[in-house]
């Protein structure tokens, strides 16, 4: 499902794996350009507030964007311990979770705690 929305684009924090990393890259984008390195973890860069891939039109870059934008608004809640609908997401209650997508982000957090580049 696919909306004008870009609200979660926004301060991102979007945490980025190797896979997404490499994705990337393979665009022809510097690392530092849309990345940022904290607590020895790469996150998506932002821009005057908004994620460096934010364009007028959305997502520059929508069909390689990364696992965590692809899966959102489903999210690890860390106090729950379980996949969630972010209750900051606008558009969460028209989101339906599937089962796959809850694999898919578990896969995407086993990923994140490989060690990285």
């Amino acid at each position: 499902m696919r909306h004008k929305c870009v609200e979660c684009c926004l301060e991102t924090r979007m945490p980025l794996s190797n896979f997404d990393l490499k994705r990337i890259l393979k665009l022809g984008y510097k690392l530092e350009c849309f990345a940022v390195k904290t607590d020895g973890k790469w996150r998506l860069k932002n821009n005057s507030g908004q994620c460096v891939f934010l364009i007028e039109e959305g997502c520059g870059i929508y069909p390689h964007r990364p696992e965590g934008c692809r899966l959102y608004p489903l999210v690890y809640d860390e106090n729950l311990e379980k996949a969630v609908i972010d209750p900051l997401c606008s558009y969460g209650h028209l989101f339906k979770v599937q089962k796959n997508d809850v694999k898919r982000l578990k896969t995407l957090l086993e990923k994140l705690t490989e060690i990285r580049f």
